[in-house]
């Protein structure tokens, strides 16, 4: 789970002066809190700026919204936020893809996958672990944009794909996009 607040850094910090605060990145505005010596990260509502890296945010803006905090996210199904006022929020229907098995982009594919790569292999290990398909929208953008994950860590990349080798669904991902392993590991294009 991830926790987030309209409160701004310095607020969360307020609030939580009683506990062993981590200030781990004020400037993105998270705040890590010990509670009971579990780390709990809380992070204000946020607006990303432009990626001109293809991986992180130039700058974050905070917000006061939550739609746009939740709009800023890669998959539907990760667009859910949950609070105990308002209950369900669910602005771009990811309980829906969760009970049809789907992995869907947050708006545009191409725009999220221009944003941030490495939500190429995030969408490939959530099928795999899930079990979930990947729409056809977001399935083109993920072929389409496979050469952007040459900007991504190598060492992001073994963490995601050492996930979707583990999941119960490995075997039919790495057949559905053969395109994308070959591109991370070029030694396997004979095997395909």
């Amino acid at each position: 789970y991830d926790v987030t607040t309209s409160a701004l850094p310095e607020e969360t910090l307020r609030v939580f002066s009683d506990m062993q605060v981590i200030p781990t990145g004020l400037k993105h505005g998270t705040v890590t809190v010990l509670c009971e010596g579990e780390p709990v990260e809380i992070t204000t509502y946020r607006v990303d700026g432009e990626y001109t890296d293809g991986r992180h945010p130039d700058k974050v803006s905070f917000t006061r919204s939550l739609r746009e905090d939740l709009s800023r996210r890669d998959f539907t199904i990760n667009g859910i936020a949950y609070s105990p006022v308002r209950g369900l929020v669910d602005e771009f229907g990811g309980a829906e893809d969760i009970r049809r098995g789907i992995i869907r982009c947050i708006g545009e594919p191409d725009e999220r996958f221009g944003e941030d790569a490495l939500r190429i292999m995030r969408a490939l290990r959530f099928s795999s672990v899930l079990g979930f398909e990947i729409d056809e929208a977001t399935a083109d953008s993920i072929n389409k944009n496979r050469g952007a994950l040459e900007q991504v860590s190598v060492e992001r990349i073994f963490s995601e794909l050492h996930k979707l080798l583990c999941g119960q669904q490995a075997a039919r991902v790495l057949r559905e996009y053969p395109q994308v392993i070959c591109q991370i590991i070029p030694e396997l294009k004979p095997c395909y």
